[in-house]
């Protein structure tokens, strides 16, 4: 039945839930609002709009990130599909024999790095319980997958605002985001997650996949695309709507000022550091990168290497 037996009074009727009293209580205070100030309704609205339209237009839409993920994307289906995955696993096999754990947890970390967390989960996930990995092998792979950044459109911009200030970037790659892929699990497999085993390469399946070359560029537009339109743009309207009606009702300003001088104090630009802890480390270094192109060489350098 639809209606359980305890929910039905001696009436007949269905008991008022508690949420049905938030809902009451809403249409109350809406009433009491249109009726003394009916402009606060429509303003708050406006203000939400007005926050969120212009990252979504100017910066996804019409402007070049939106261009950048689904390119990003493609490009790291290319490097799948050419072999990219399976050679880095098989790099990492003779370490992984020497530190007793199962090269494929590496994985995940991989793919977070050639395309997004989202098709890193969907891709691997199933990868890792086929090939019999333990449950501790499972948390290091998801931890070693969460250290590297977001997507890949975050590692290209990241490259775009390294050589437009002539910064080399080979020692930033290899230490910040290669070298952590070896030292998070070898640091997890010792102290917190022991239950680890070494499995010889045979044992896993290839992750390159044999679609055709051109049928690998139509996809990896594809799933650009709906990365962007499916998780970034919505996340983008939610998180600058909140922020715009914040701001409307004027507390925004003191919570925006105490996060500025948090990252200030951190040596991380403010504006850049909210982006991508608000909304997406994406956003964040295409903000980046557009700054830098617009101030003096001899300026852009300076604020490359303070963020």
């Amino acid at each position: 039945m639809a209606v359980k037996e305890k929910d039905v009074t001696k009436n007949g009727g269905r008991a008022i839930s508690n949420i049905e009293y938030v809902g009451m209580s809403l249409i109350a205070l809406s009433l009491i609002i249109l009726f003394i100030k009916p402009e606060i309704i429509g303003g708050s609205f406006d203000a939400m709009l007005k926050k969120a339209v212009g990252p979504v237009v100017n910066v996804y839409l019409t402007g070049t990130l939106g261009t950048a993920v689904i390119l990003s994307v493609m490009t790291g289906r290319i490097l799948e599909r050419l072999g990219f995955t399976d050679a880095l696993v098989r790099i990492f096999t003779p370490l992984a024999k020497l530190m007793k754990i199962t090269p494929l947890i590496v994985v995940p970390a991989i793919y977070n790095i050639l395309g997004d967390i989202n098709a890193s989960g969907r891709i691997t996930g199933p990868s890792l319980k086929k090939a019999g990995a333990t449950k501790d092998e499972q948390k290091i792979a998801v931890a070693t997958m969460f250290q590297s950044q977001q997507s890949f459109s975050t590692f290209m911009l990241g490259l775009v605002a390294f050589a437009s200030v002539g910064i080399w970037a080979f020692p930033i790659v290899i230490i910040g985001i290669l070298l952590p892929v070896i030292i998070v699990p070898f640091l997890l497999s010792k102290t917190i997650y022991r239950d680890v085993k070494y499995k010889d390469i045979s044992e896993m399946p290839s992750f390159t996949p044999s679609t055709p070359m051109f049928a690998t560029l139509i996809n990896g537009a594809r799933e650009g695309a709906e990365l962007m339109f499916l998780l970034l743009i919505p996340a983008v309207v939610v998180v600058f709507a909140i922020i715009g009606l914040l701001e409307y009702i004027g507390i925004w300003a003191p919570i925006e000022s105490a996060m500025s001088a948090f990252l200030s104090a951190l040596s991380i630009d403010p504006a850049t550091g909210m982006q991508s802890i608000l909304v997406a480390p994406t956003l964040a270094m295409n903000t980046l990168v557009e700054t830098i192109g617009t101030m003096p060489t001899r300026f852009a350098s300076q604020v490359q290497i303070s963020v």
